[in-house]
């Protein structure tokens, strides 16, 4: 491939190869990093007014990105002139930012086409707050509610309680918990689970969830294969993540929560609850299967705060 005769769009497909192949990234990962750079180029081939090569894309100007930012940044109606023109939050814009610098990356490393300039441009300022978990008392009342659901058959409450609890005791990611299969259970004493980037870890298993699982698969109507997911839809299908979300949405509105009782947040409550313990942040990072050690630590934010709370409420002097 020449940096002078190839388009700037081939480069792009050759890119998502190289992630997806070399990589091995997820399906969902290249597709967010390519539809993140194809606006980029979109938006650079109507700023200059024509076809973008490989080439190109080295002399593209610091200002050139900033001002894609902005447009990505500001809102707009949708229309032939407005396309991409969606308002990104922060988070949202830093990740836009982080995938066009891995394409000139590529573009650099893989097609001799360095830009320097790219480097110049600063991500919006981003606010990371803590981690928003339920109490255990919380997940206590939200697992008990689902056997008081007169809308749901016996096996569907057994199932709903055992998907909850099997993402709040082992910290799992609903998309973990639904790539389980009838092979794995009855569940052994620990769970080999694929994360993100293809990233594996080993996880424990408490015999409460070992209990729901074993529970659901005794009430389960359905005849399985090893094979098949092991959490099925109510006409026997594969459990979607938007019925857990679901889920999760109309208990907290019988229980009166908050927005924050989602079913991600069973997963930092995990996390939490385990630091509360007595846990040290390494572990705890290997058990949830983070890259980074950083994403941990936002933990102890929220086990500082429940600390200061419990001291407003028990001393004299607060």
């Amino acid at each position: 491939m020449s940096a002078h005769t190839s388009t700037a769009r081939t480069a792009l497909t050759a890119w998502l190869d190289h992630l997806a192949h070399e990589k091995r990234a997820s399906p969902r990962t290249v597709r967010a990093y390519g539809d993140n750079v194809l606006a980029y180029l979109n938006f650079l081939e109507r700023h200059r007014g024509e076809a973008l090569s490989v080439a190109d894309m080295g002399t593209i100007a610091a200002a050139e990105l900033r001002a894609y930012l902005a447009f990505r940044r500001e809102p707009g109606e949708r229309g032939p002139s407005s396309q991409d023109r969606d308002g990104l939050s922060p988070r949202s814009l830093s990740q836009s930012l982080s995938s066009i610098r891995a394409f000139h990356r590529f573009l650099d490393h893989r097609l001799d086409t360095p830009n320097a300039a790219v480097g110049l441009v600063r991500g919006p300022r981003i606010k990371v707050g803590a981690p928003r978990p339920v109490s255990e008392d919380q997940v206590h009342g939200l697992i008990a509610e689902l056997s008081l659901d007169p809308d749901r058959e016996d096996w569907e409450a057994a199932r709903d309680e055992a998907v909850l609890t099997l993402l709040w005791g082992c910290g799992l990611r609903i998309s973990e918990g639904l790539s389980l299969t009838r092979r794995d259970a009855p569940l052994a004493d620990s769970l080999r689970i694929t994360g993100k980037g293809g990233k594996t870890r080993i996880v424990p298993v408490l015999d409460v969830v070992r209990q729901r699982v074993d529970a659901y698969l005794a009430a389960l109507p359905f005849a399985l294969g090893p094979d098949d997911p092991l959490f099925r839809a109510k006409r026997g299908g594969p459990l979607s993540p938007r019925h857990v979300q679901a889920t999760m949405q109309n208990l907290r509105g019988r229980l009166g929560l908050s927005d924050r009782a989602t079913p991600h947040a069973l997963r930092h409550s995990f996390a939490t609850h385990l630091l509360g313990a007595g846990a040290d942040l390494r572990s705890i990072q290997d058990l949830l299967g983070h890259a980074s050690l950083s994403t941990t630590q936002r933990y102890t934010q929220v086990d500082a705060a429940g600390l200061l709370a419990a001291y407003g409420k028990a001393h004299p002097r607060a």
